[in-house]
């Protein structure tokens, strides 16, 4: 395995070990409801936008009411961003003159932005104008990133408050992360791809002659090429970081992160995978330090942690090593700086194919949906990490705010578990753990697998699914369980070898990626409201350490025996069933 990509793997370590506090302990001031760093500036700010809104800070909600608000506020989100996609061509910064979208794809793009899942079914540089992409998708990229932050810290309050009726205020919730977190943040982010040479300009396409030789004319008795290339140009940087930091990852090139114009170097690449694991992993830190209970987020951090660097190991591996079969006979065999061998068909070579490794495992681990490489090129054991990451929830460490939520969702389960064990009631935070908590778990747990196994199963036979796949056998049956798996858990990556701009994709993943989102949202929240309601019990001898490495490798083990269960005969029809044939 090449030394470049063990060292990657290992700055990425060290960078998240140290981010996971600082930023942790901003979250927690964020959200804590005390004094928070920058208050003199944003303070202002937020009062006026409270007041545009019509909206009181100190009005809390009940569960009900926060969710009928989220759901309200995504709802005519979906409404205006259909609209401008299919007005689009009257519209300003359109320096391409691109045309309206189609209604089916208005539809899908607008549910799959607010939704944090950033499918693309189009090719954004030919589809889109720039006043959609920023005024549309990138301004959904920070909405829908702090919605998800919004159903985290719900659940937080949940379960930290006492004999408490409200959770909260979600309109309050949903302007602190935006205004306090991802926009200052996405500004610095920006400005260092600019550092590095990403592109941010609002120029259409510059038309240049090319050094071809073959197609020449003669100008002042010197030979000119005629041949001629289109470069693009475009606010590149800007949306790049929002997409990284949002785990949202709806880039502006069909090629996404693999585009020398948005991640143009090793150290962008490098920023990119970091990126969007840092928020996840530091809002674990953050559930610690408002619970006063710093061992508690810790716990939840390392069940993340070792999910997230066993897949990541496993596919630069995978990706490393490449196919043996090309390898004995030298195919695969390159020198560079980054790249000795492996599995290089689909792969960008400034990073190589190990790296492609770490962020197609990490990509798929957050939700983000962003690719530095060929996702339909991986090898069979790399295509299988990520689909495998997809099945767990994407709690490794999952996507902005639904990651921590989905995995304390499942430390409720496990805690339930470990009580029928001891023949206690469970308990978690000094909460009883009940029969209406699980019947909200068990709903959250069912409904993903439910539309993505059901979507892939009706695609596989019908012909307007079978018909849009490339490759027949079980990688096309890969390719079309990866597209529900990425709807339902509202990621956004693909195997590009499916043809998803159909009525039929279009209008199936379009109800996979609503139905993913909010219909396991409204259960956490509601989860939220039933604890809050609890008065906290005192710990006794009895009651079960939440804090320990015990309790962390039991969150892991219930999260691949749930998966397992479900996912298992899916993913052997699939990945598995490539892997042992080639």
């Amino acid at each position: 395995m090449p030394l470049n990509d063990l060292l990657t793997l290992l700055l990425l370590v060290v960078a998240l070990f140290i981010s996971t506090p600082l930023l942790g302990r901003y979250l927690a001031a964020v959200y804590g409801g005390g004094a928070a760093p920058g208050d003199r500036f944003f303070r202002p700010v937020e009062r006026r936008l409270y007041r545009l809104i019509g909206v009181r800070e100190d009005a809390e909600q009940r569960w009900t009411s926060y969710a009928k608000a989220m759901v309200a506020f995504s709802a005519v989100s979906v409404a205006l961003l259909y609209g401008l996609q299919r007005l689009q061509r009257f519209l300003p910064l359109n320096p391409t003159h691109v045309g309206n979208v189609s209604p089916l794809l208005s539809l899908n793009t607008a549910i799959s932005f607010v939704t944090n899942t950033n499918w693309q079914s189009y090719t954004p540089e030919t589809t889109m104008s720039y006043f959609t992409q920023m005024m549309g998708l990138t301004v959904q990229n920070f909405l829908s990133a702090s919605v998800g932050l919004a159903l985290a810290v719900c659940l937080v309050r949940g379960i930290l408050r006492s004999a408490s009726s409200t959770i909260g205020n979600f309109w309050v919730d949903l302007v602190r992360g935006v205004l306090r977190i991802l926009l200052p943040l996405s500004i610095l982010i920006a400005l260092l791809f600019v550092a590095q040479g990403a592109i941010q300009n609002f120029s259409g396409s510059t038309v240049v002659h090319t050094l071809d030789p073959t197609v020449t004319h003669v100008v002042n008795g010197h030979s000119v090429s005629n041949a001629t290339q289109s470069i693009p140009g475009g606010p590149f940087a800007s949306q790049e970081a929002i997409k990284i930091l949002g785990t949202n990852g709806g880039g502006t090139f069909n090629a996404n992160s693999a585009h020398p114009f948005s991640n143009p170097t090793a150290v962008t690449n490098f920023l990119q995978i970091w990126l969007m694991l840092s928020i996840p992993f530091a809002l674990a830190y953050m559930f610690g330090a408002l619970a006063n209970n710093r061992r508690q987020g810790w716990t939840l951090f390392l069940a993340m942690f070792v999910v997230w660097f066993s897949a990541s190991f496993v596919a630069m591996a995978s990706e490393a090593n490449g196919n043996d079969r090309l390898t004995r006979l030298g195919v695969s065999q390159v020198s560079s700086p980054v790249q000795s061998g492996g599995n290089l068909e689909g792969i960008e070579v400034r990073f190589g194919a190990g790296v492609t490794g770490i962020f197609a495992a990490s990509t798929s681990g957050t939700s983000t949906g962003a690719v530095d490489g060929q996702m339909d090129s991986l090898t069979p054991l790399a295509g299988g990490v990520a689909l495998l990451d997809m099945s767990l929830g994407e709690v490794s460490p999952g996507g902005i705010g639904v990651g921590l939520a989905g995995l304390l969702v499942l430390a409720l389960l496990a805690v339930f578990l470990a009580g029928l064990m001891v023949g206690r009631t469970p308990e978690f935070m000094g909460k009883k753990i009940q029969a209406t908590e699980m019947k909200l778990v068990v709903l959250y747990i069912l409904v993903m697998p439910a539309i993505a196994l059901t979507g892939a199963a009706i695609s596989s036979v019908i012909h307007q699914g079978v018909s849009s796949i490339e490759n027949p056998g079980p990688h096309g049956f890969s390719e079309i369980l990866y597209a529900f798996l990425s709807a339902s858990n509202n990621n956004g990556s693909a195997f590009g070898g499916l043809n998803a701009n159909t009525p039929w994709f279009n209008l199936a993943l379009s109800a996979c990626m609503w139905i993913g989102r909010f219909f396991l949202a409204v259960p956490v929240i509601a989860i939220a409201g039933s604890l809050a309601k609890k008065k906290t019990v005192p710990v006794t001898a009895g009651t079960l350490p939440t804090d320990t490495a015990l309790f962390g490798g039991l969150i892991v083990g219930v999260t691949f025996v749930v998966a397992g269960l479900t996912f298992f005969p899916a993913l052997a029809l699939g990945p598995l069933v490539e892997f042992l044939t080639h």
